[in-house]
């Protein structure tokens, strides 16, 4: 099942996220705990058009086939308003995390967070804002400060970025994950030779990212 929806999330006035939102076949929430993907898309889809969300990542894969490759697993995929960032609204996207998890009866222990490019930004700031929260994530093509890092030294990571991306630096991706293994992480990191800013095609679709994200469970 595809869910459109809208949600208001009170903050200083209030930000009004357009979701999409799937569930497997059959699903009912008394009678048993799924994991969650969240999946935070990058600057072109913004807006108020939720169509945009279904064409690149996980909202691509389950909004076609909310069973697809036959997992059971709810996923989250909120719309940033135009004018804004992830990193800008982290606790706004924080609140809607919270509020679908409790609305859908999610394991709370299998959380997990992915995005691209400003959604790999995205992942990686609320990642290190909430570290004890989500069960791992997987940032593409993006980055994050690196003094902060040490957040996620306990947070199974794996993090893509294409070698020859010249809308975000793959060094972004370097920095970090080198930053936060000195830090005591282990984070996995795949950078793709030859390939520009669309890594995520690949990662979401032919590696088995999505099975090891629904896999991953709360430290």
């Amino acid at each position: 099942m595809v869910k459109e929806t809208i949600y208001s999330v009170p903050r200083v006035g209030t930000v009004d996220f357009g979701c999409l939102i799937t569930t497997p076949t059959g699903f009912d929430p008394s009678k048993e705990k799924l994991p969650l993907i969240v999946f935070l898309h990058g600057a072109g889809e913004r807006g108020s058009d939720i169509a945009k969300l279904r064409v690149h990542g996980i909202p691509k894969l389950f909004s076609a086939d909310p069973d697809w490759r036959g997992l059971r697993v709810v996923t989250l995929s909120p719309q940033c308003p135009e004018n804004t960032t992830w990193n800008m609204l982290a606790p706004e996207v924080m609140q809607l995390i919270v509020h679908v998890c409790d609305e859908y009866g999610v394991d709370r222990d299998r959380v997990s967070l992915t995005g691209l490019s400003m959604g790999g930004f995205g992942t990686w700031e609320i990642g290190m804002q909430n570290p004890d929260f989500f069960s791992a994530l997987a940032p593409i093509c993006g980055g994050a400060m690196t003094w902060r890092v040490g957040a996620l030294k306990n947070m199974p990571m794996r993090v893509f970025h294409g070698e020859d991306d010249p809308v975000v630096p793959a060094q972004n991706s370097i920095e970090a994950v080198e930053k936060l293994r000195q830090e005591g992480g282990s984070p996995e990191l795949t950078i793709y030779p030859g390939v520009q800013h669309d890594s995520w095609t690949h990662t979401y679709e032919q590696t088995d990212l999505i099975e090891w994200l629904v896999a991953q469970k709360r430290r």
